[in-house]
């Protein structure tokens, strides 16, 4: 007979989909808590790190690059500009239309958000050796890439 005390594991604790799903909650504990840590929401990484990756855009083009919903980038562009992260300046090309740059002082915030980004990986990632780490980017990638390519739209992981 089984010992009472010791623990045992259900069939689905195992399974890679139960796995995933029980990290990724984790990861975006992590990634809330770490974000919110220094006033800001995974979107606020997203959008700097775009502007800066990619330079300056309007709201459409920066929702295509980042994976934004366009209502959720309009509230994001609010936050960041409230907060001199971002600027709008009127479209040269079409005065209709308004582009966002990313200020100095967005850049200093992005390179905060990076720090705490680090700090959550090493956080999630704690039990993996650095090769480990790196194999198991890659294979997530992979999977990610697949459906991706099978649905045709990626997924939003950082609100």
């Amino acid at each position: 007979m089984e010992n009472p005390s010791e623990e045992t594991t259900s069939r689905w604790e195992g399974l890679p989909s139960w796995l995933l799903g029980q990290t990724a909650n984790h990861a975006r504990r992590l990634l809330g808590d770490g974000f919110s840590s220094v006033g800001a929401r995974g979107y606020h990484y997203r959008l700097l790190a775009t502007l800066e990756d990619a330079g300056p855009a309007s709201q459409a083009e920066l929702g295509r690059r980042s994976g934004i919903h366009l209502s959720d980038m309009v509230a994001t562009i609010n936050e960041l500009a409230r907060d001199g992260l971002v600027e709008r300046a009127p479209d040269p090309a079409d005065r209709r239309r308004n582009i966002i740059s990313l200020t100095p002082e967005g850049t200093r915030r992005l390179r905060l958000l990076e720090k705490r980004l680090a700090e959550v990986q090493d956080e999630l990632l704690a039990p993996l050796s650095p090769d480990e780490r790196q194999r198991f980017t890659e294979l997530l990638s992979k999977v990610l890439d697949h459906h991706n390519r099978r649905s045709g739209s990626p997924e939003e992981p950082w609100r």
